[in-house]
C-alpha cells in the first residue's frame, strides 16, 4: 500500500529525483556496457541444412563441430551450407590426443590433428581445439590442495602442494614427461597450421595437467608460435581457481571459450556439473574479466541440458553480464 503523497512531498521528490538519476543513471551504464563483442555457438556433429537453419532461428551464430575425420572436401561442402544459411563452422573439436604414449601412438594423434587443421581450414574454422593427453592413476593432490611451483625455463615442476612432495614423486614425474613430450609433439604440428592458417588451440580437461593457471599459460606460451594458443573452458577450472583468475592470467592468449558451469560443495571441496548460470561460476565477473582482457569472440556451450532456446537466453544473459 502506497502511503498518501502530498503536494509538497511530491514537490521535494521531484526536485531531489533529477539528481538521484544523474547519479545512479551512469554507473547502471557503465556496469552494462562492454568494449568486447560475444558470438553464440553450440558443439554439433556434421553441419546440416537442418541443423543449423534450427539453431540460426535460436538465435545462435554458428557451431564447433566435432566432424574432424573428414577430408578437406567434405569440410568445404559444410562451409557452403554454413554460409548459405549466414552460419559459421567457427571451430574443430578434436579432443583427446595421447601425446604421452610410446612413439606409434604420439604418430597416431599427430596425424588425426594434422587431419582436423585440414579439415578446419575446409570448414571456414579459426582452430581446432585439442587436448594434449592425460595422466592419472598415482597420488596426487586433492584439487583444493594443489599449491605448484615450476621451472620457469623447462615448466618442470618443483612442487605440488605445501609440505612434503616425496609422495607425489611419480606425479611430478609424470606430469614433466607429458609437458616435455605435448609440447614437442604440438611442435610438429606447427608447420600445418601455418599452412592452412589454424590456430591448435589446447584445453586443459580435467586431465590432471597444468591445473593452475600460471602453469597452463606458461606450457601454452613455452611453444613460442602464434599458432598456439588457449582454449579456456570456464567451467573445468572452478575446482582449482576462480575462472576469473584464470582469464586474466591466460589473457590473450585465449583463442575461444567453452561456456560450462561447476556447482562447488558448500565447503568448495569437489562439485558437479550443471546447467549454465546455476552453479558456482560468478557469470558477470566473467564477463568483466573477459572485456578487460579484450576477448571478442565465441562462447560455445558445452555440458547444459537446456533447450537450444533456452541456451541463447542464458548466453544473452551471460553477454549482458548478468
Amino acid at each position: 500500500m502506497q502511503p498518501f503523497l502530498t503536494r509538497r512531498t511530491f514537490l521535494k521528490a521531484s526536485a531531489v529525483a533529477p539528481l538521484v538519476l544523474a547519479v545512479a543513471g551512469p554507473r547502471e551504464t557503465s556496469a552494462m556496457s562492454y568494449k568486447t563483442s560475444l558470438k553464440k555457438a553450440l558443439i554439433r556433429g556434421k553441419p546440416t541444412e537442418k541443423l543449423l537453419t534450427s539453431l540460426k532461428a535460436c538465435g545462435f551464430d554458428g557451431i564447433e563441430t566435432r566432424a574432424a575425420d573428414v577430408s578437406p572436401a567434405e569440410a568445404e561442402a559444410g562451409r557452403a551450407v554454413a554460409e548459405k544459411i549466414g552460419m559459421r563452422v567457427h571451430s574443430v573439436l578434436r579432443g583427446w590426443m595421447t601425446f604421452n604414449g610410446k612413439p606409434e601412438e604420439v604418430d597416431a594423434t599427430v596425424k588425426k590433428a594434422e587431419t582436423a587443421l585440414r579439415a578446419a581450414k575446409g570448414y571456414g574454422a579459426d582452430d581446432i581445439l585439442l587436448v594434449p593427453c592425460r595422466i592419472g592413476g598415482m597420488k596426487m593432490p586433492e584439487p583444493w590442495e594443489f599449491d605448484i611451483a615450476f621451472d620457469e625455463t623447462t615448466g618442470h615442476l618443483e612442487r605440488v602442494a605445501k609440505g612434503d612432495n616425496a609422495p607425489y614423486a611419480d606425479y611430478i614425474k609424470a606430469h614433466d614427461h607429458a609437458t616435455d613430450t605435448s609440447r614437442e609433439a604440438i611442435k610438429r604440428l606447427i608447420p600445418v597450421a601455418e599452412e592452412t592458417g589454424i590456430v591448435i588451440a589446447v584445453e586443459n580437461v580435467w586431465n590432471n595437467l597444468w591445473v593452475k593457471p600460471a602453469l597452463f599459460k606458461h606450457f601454452v606460451a613455452s611453444i613460442g608460435s602464434k599458432w598456439v594458443q588457449a582454449y579456456f573452458d570456464i567451467g573445468n577450472h572452478v575446482k582449482y581457481a576462480p575462472p576469473t583468475e584464470w582469464i586474466q592470467t591466460l589473457g590473450s592468449l585465449i583463442a575461444k571459450c567453452h561456456v560450462k558451469d561447476f556447482q562447488l560443495k558448500p565447503d568448495g571441496h569437489g562439485g558437479k556439473f550443471v546447467n549454465i548460470r546455476d552453479g558456482s561460476v560468478d557469470w558477470p565477473a566473467v564477463r568483466k574479466a573477459l572485456d578487460d582482457v579484450g576477448y571478442n569472440g565465441w562462447m560455445t556451450v558445452e555440458a547444459s541440458k537446456c533447450s537450444d532456446e533456452e541456451h541463447a537466453r542464458r548466453l544473452d544473459l551471460i553477454f549482458a553480464g548478468k
